[in-house]
């Protein structure tokens, strides 16, 4: 399974897509990658896409070549796995206490595009999936469990 669904991005692709003409454009797409941690320069991005705007399937498929490639990468790189998911989860771990609460969660979603009040999310009950101690908030463990269950 993906990190992120279908919905999931077409939720962000709505969000990036500010004039509804159904396209992103490529400063677009690359504020959102920077924002997740995914560096590429404008002049790169205009290589590898040969146009200034993509729609929907153009940017779905471009987020899965991206994820495949994410995976492929940390196949290849077991040892830097645990490093890399220390970076991710140092990423929603705003404070730095080494514990992911629901109100960091949110403000990293929100940041993201990807949290939306009248979504009827509760972040609460996304860290209760994977909070297998019953605290209320993930540790570093629980987390790097959610992410490699996520990712795999």
């Amino acid at each position: 399974m993906a990190p992120f669904n279908t919905n999931d991005l077409q939720r962000i692709f709505e969000k990036l897509d500010r004039n509804g003409d159904g396209l992103v454009s490529l400063e677009e797409l690359n504020w959102v990658l920077e924002r997740i941690g995914v560096h590429y320069s404008l002049e790169e991005l205009e290589l590898l896409f040969e146009k200034p705007t993509l729609d929907f399937d153009e940017f779905l498929f471009f987020c899965d070549s991206l994820i495949s490639n994410q995976k492929a990468t940390t196949s290849e790189k077991d040892d830097d796995e645990e490093s890399d998911l220390f970076e991710a989860f140092s990423v929603f771990d705003l404070n730095g206490d080494g514990f992911i609460t629901s109100e960091e969660l949110q403000s990293v979603l929100a940041r993201l595009g990807m949290w939306d009040e009248t979504s009827g999310k509760d972040c609460r009950s996304m860290i209760r999936v994977y909070d297998t101690n019953s605290d209320g908030v993930l540790d570093f463990e629980e987390f790097k469990n959610m992410m490699l269950r996520t990712i795999s």
